[in-house]
Formats: structure tokens, sequence, C-alpha cells
């Protein structure tokens, strides 16, 4: 009972310390978003494969995993895109919140941006929250209650933004690679999904 109330303590530890790291990419305003982005990920990454290291099978590659991350990754960006035009016709704020959201990493690169998306910040996102976080909560709420709670403490992370456009869909993005996660029980689609779809909407064809 100890071992177990520490390890939920070590649980609450890492979403606390997701939350501080968040706020410092999104809020405060020192070095690039990027390169912020970029550490905070694989700091979360690195404590919780500290804590308890990904099962093996969880990260094997096999043919259909890797179908299945490019299909989900085109599939969420259509998502995005006929999300982006239904929201800027109804909601007059919807275009600026976007628009503000690409500011963000105004000024890096692209050749800095696509490497770091693709090699750091969606794999590290994908080892953390769907590899370390949903696997616990699943182990404590069932399957269903793992995928609903993850999802909930990812959008709410990106509280931190102050962009309802965001904060909205880092809820439709979470509750997508929580889903496949959760029916795949393999970290591949969702990292392959994750790498590619931010790369593609961010740096190779932004929808802002």
């Amino acid at each position: 009972m100890k071992g177990q109330a520490q390890g939920w303590g070590l649980l609450l530890a890492t979403v606390i310390l997701a939350n501080i790291l968040w706020f410092a990419t999104f809020y405060l305003t020192f070095s690039t978003f990027w390169l912020k982005i970029a550490v905070s990920t694989m700091v979360l990454a690195a404590l919780s494969w500290r804590i308890r290291p990904v099962a093996r099978d969880r990260l094997h590659v096999d043919a259909n995993m890797l179908l299945v991350g490019f299909a989900s990754a085109a599939a969420l960006y259509l998502i995005f895109w006929a999300g982006k035009e239904i929201s800027t016709a109804l909601f007059p704020f919807a275009e600026g919140q976007i628009g503000s959201i690409y500011g963000k990493g105004a000024g890096t690169p692209r050749w800095i941006v696509i490497p770091l998306l693709l090699f750091i910040t969606g794999p590290c996102e994908e080892l953390y929250w769907r590899g370390f976080l949903q696997d616990r909560l699943a182990e404590r709420f069932g399957g269903r209650g793992g995928w609903l709670l993850t999802t909930a403490l990812y959008a709410a992370v990106h509280l931190w933004s102050f962009n309802f456009m965001l904060i909205g869909a880092a809820a439709v993005a979470g509750a997508f690679w929580g889903a496949i996660y959760w029916r795949f029980g393999s970290l591949i689609p969702v990292i392959v999904s994750h790498s590619l779809w931010s790369a593609v909407i961010f740096a190779v064809i932004p929808l802002g």
C-alpha cells in the first residue's frame, strides 16, 4: 500500500511538473517556443521512463502500426482543417487565436522546427502522456477512464496558453491519440501520428 501511494504521488508530481513546464513554454518569454517545448517534453519523457519504463511490446514496430500512424496523421490533419473552417465561420475570435498559435514559433527556421517535432517533441509527448500517464490511469480507472482522464489533463495543461482554440485543439488531438493507444495498445502509431501531424500542420502546410 505504501509503495502504491508513493507511485501515485510520483505520477501527481509529473502532472504538476507538466503544468510548470507548459506555463514556462507558453507564457514566459525567454528563449524560443519550439526549443522550450522540445526541452519540456524531453524532461517529462525522461522522468516518466525513469519512474517506469514503457513495456517493450508497446514499442514493437510493425507495418500495420506504421500504417495506422500515417493514416491517422492524415485524418487528424483533415479534422483540423475542417475544424478551422467551421470555427472561423462561427466565432469572430477564432482566426486571431489560431494566428497567435503560429505566432508563438515565428522566426524559427523550418529546418530546425521540423526535426524537433519529428524526432523529439512528438515522440517524447507520447512517451509521457500515453505511454506513462494513460497507462497508469487505465490501470486504476479502466481503459475508458484512463483515456478520458488523460485527455482532460492534456487539454488542461494547455490552459497556460490562455488560448481557447489551442485548448480545444489539444482536447481533440489528445482524445484522438488516446483512443488510438487504447485501441491498439501500441505507442508506435501514436508516435508516428503525432510527429507527422505536428510537423505538417506547424511547418509544412500550416493552417494559420
